[in-house]
């Protein structure tokens, strides 16, 4: 109701006329209805006999004795100024249009003030509605030009607006200016027609007995034809009146004539309910027509609209609230859309405008919040909750945050958790060389397995970055031996990654490689975000060390790198070389680090030897025995050839082996992330 009474529906409303319009509408127009067209063709013709656009007046006067037997002609042509080729040539057309006597000319009301001379005024009360209501108001009116005046049968306003999107589906009929009341342009010869069945009344328009506008004015609301009405060319028409045209005054006997500018760059496009390209005589054509033959469309007024609504939405309540089955609750939804599509497309070809969009959205909205509140009684947002966050949790903690619904709520708090980022080596590169699809399945088999590895050792799949996952252990429900567990998943990772190895070499494919970067520490955990969308993550410090710890593995040449938070609380029993202290790009503070390998000797290709080697030597580098630490390293490389770390280090030593090293030279730091 408060969307439909704010008009947040109206776009929407247009947007469902001008369907309805184009599908259900009448196909063609009455025979009756001829436009004579002022279009390109009759703009050459006239050209190649030496007369340019703007045609002299008298250009008119062979079309109105040519359409002297039509019941009506009526000029969408403004004719406000006197002729640039003298008083003459208004004349000769002022002259056709008084002996034809069934010429109407349009007024065209401005809201710009503007003195009228006693002629225009009298012209205007000639042609305005005594005792009828006046409906919207403008300042001043340009009137045809002196001549014309006298010699017409009858005028009216051509002034017409569009709806806000900019689409003309409705015409006023009454306009006031200065305590009148002035038609619609083709409303005098509706008037002045013998059983017409319009009446103007002190309260609107009438038509066969009823109202032709909704209630609270707005004009008549348009019943456009799906096609164009019949139309002649005014070269034509031309034609005929030299004589090279046979039976053209008899094709008009009788009927109605507009007459309009059609030709390019001498009318604007006037966009409809039924086509974006259009015409205002289209529009004058298609208002003379509905009124003529009652072909109208009736607007149901907003209470109907409202009623209906609310017959919906308790309709859909008292059902959907009464029987909980998925499938009777869709069900009812699909049979009340049908049901209200059809009696709206029934209605509407009938000629009766019952507003589309108002019970749609009653509909919409009351079935969201009765199968919510279903849902909700039944315990329906319980398990709903249960299947959503088993997609990234353990059961475990799914559990807890059920039992602890204030942790889904938005907000967070201090927690000592331990991150875990993996990243694809070079994803980037693969996915240049492969086609989007093999690149999306790769990625897809890679998450896939990281996630089942890492949900087995009870973490919390946080989120996909790219080619990247981050998860964490200790939030929202801390478990004794979390940096174990993580510890622990990121070696499974990388044994995961080894069986999808095996199965792409198989296969002929290149393999694909990882990185992994774990770092324990304080972080704020919860359900963060906005208003509108949150989820349950951690930020903090440690979250961005342990994104760069993952990059760091590109510095030393590893596959997973832990700090030493991490791995002093982690449990016993993993094979790991310490790699020193460590300062990533954005922090001061340098961080112990460690390769961890697994007890089989994955990781990096060394055994358990070479790795106790390295420690030894990592010992006596930070010692400053660089001879014997150098000793070490090379042993390493013996065993390992092309080591980075083992490098990294040997180098030092030979550096600081020949000078005295400076503070802090202990620390690796990095200058990249």
């Amino acid at each position: 109701m408060a969307l439909f009474a704010l008009g947040a529906l109206r776009g929407a409303e247009f947007t469902a006329y001008d369907f309805l319009s184009r599908h259900l509408n009448p196909l063609t127009p009455p025979q009756n209805v001829v436009v004579i067209k002022v279009d390109q063709q009759s703009l050459d013709a006239l050209s190649a006999e030496g007369i340019r656009w703007p045609w002299p007046r008298q250009m008119y006067a062979p079309l109105v004795e040519v359409t002297s037997a039509a019941e009506a002609v009526m000029f969408d042509v403004l004719f406000t100024e006197p002729s640039s080729y003298g008083v003459q040539d208004d004349k000769i057309f002022a002259r056709a249009v008084g002996l034809a006597g069934n010429v109407y000319l349009p007024v065209f009301l401005t809201g710009r003030e503007r003195a009228l001379s006693a002629s225009e005024s009298d012209f205007l009360d000639r042609i305005s509605l005594p005792g009828a209501p006046r409906g919207l108001e403008f300042a001043s009116a340009i009137t045809p030009i002196a001549p014309l005046r006298s010699a017409v049968r009858g005028a009216g306003n051509v002034t017409i607006s569009p709806d806000p999107d900019g689409v003309y589906r409705r015409v006023p009929l009454l306009f006031g200016l200065g305590g009148r009341t002035l038609p619609n342009f083709v409303l005098p010869h509706l008037l002045h027609r013998q059983g017409g069945g319009i009446e103007v009344r002190p309260e609107g328009v009438y038509s066969g007995g009823r109202a032709v506008e909704p209630p609270g004015g707005g004009g008549l609301l348009l019943r456009f034809f799906r096609q164009p009405f019949k139309s002649v060319s005014y070269s034509r028409v031309l034609a005929a009146y030299t004589g090279e045209g046979e039976g053209m005054k008899d094709f008009f006997r009788g009927k109605i004539v507009f007459v309009g500018l059609t030709a390019a760059g001498l009318y604007d496009l006037k966009p409809t309910a039924v086509s974006s390209i259009a015409t205002g005589v289209d529009i004058h054509a298609t208002a003379y027509e509905n009124l003529a033959n009652q072909n109208l469309i009736r607007p149901l007024g907003a209470p109907w609209a409202m009623a209906l609504m609310l017959l919906i939405s308790a309709l859909v309540c008292s059902l959907v609230i009464r029987y909980h089955s998925a499938w009777v609750n869709l069900s009812v939804f699909l049979a009340l859309l049908l049901g209200t599509g059809t009696l709206t497309a029934v209605l509407f070809r009938a000629g009766i405008y019952l507003m589309a969009m108002p019970p749609a959205v009653a509909l919409v909205v009351s079935f969201i919040f009765s199968v919510a509140y279903s849902y909700a009684t039944e315990g329906r947002e319980r398990r709903f909750t249960r299947r959503a966050f088993t997609q990234y949790m353990d059961t475990r903690i799914v559990d807890y945050m059920l039992e602890n619904p204030h942790l889904i709520k938005p907000g967070g708090k201090r927690m000592r958790v331990t991150v875990f980022f993996a990243d694809l080596a070079g994803f980037t590169s693969i996915a240049e060389k492969v086609p989007a699809e093999e690149a999306a399945r790769i990625l897809h088999t890679v998450l896939n397995a990281f996630t089942d590895v890492i949900i087995e050792h009870g973490g919390v799949v946080d989120k996909y970055i790219g080619d990247a996952v981050m998860a964490f252990w200790g939030a929202p429900l801390p478990a004794e031996g979390d940096e174990g567990n993580a510890c622990r998943a990121a070696q499974k990772c990388m044994a995961a990654i080894e069986e999808i190895n095996a199965a792409y070499r198989a296969e002929g494919k290149p393999g694909i490689s990882a990185r992994v970067g774990v770092h324990t520490g304080d972080a704020i955990a919860g359900n963060l975000g906005s208003d509108r969308l949150f989820d349950y993550t951690v930020v903090g410090d440690t979250v961005n060390l342990a994104s760069r710890l993952e990059s760091a593995n590109k510095f030393f040449g590893t596959r997973i790198i832990v700090s030493h938070e991490t791995f002093e609380n982690a449990f016993n029993g993993f094979l790991a070389r310490k790699l020193g202290l460590l300062e990533v790009k954005g922090k001061s503070e340098p961080v112990g680090v460690y390769e961890l390998m697994a007890e089989d000797g994955t990781g990096s290709g060394m055994d358990r030897d070479t790795v106790l080697k390295f420690n030894g030597a990592l010992q006596g580098f930070l010692e400053k025995d660089f001879n014997g630490a150098l000793d070490g390293f090379n042993e390493v490389l013996a065993a390992v050839p092309g080591d980075r770390a083992a490098l990294l280090y040997a180098g030092r030593c030979e550096e600081f082996s020949h000078s005295e090293p400076e503070p802090g030279w202990d620390v690796i730091k990095l200058t990249e992330k």
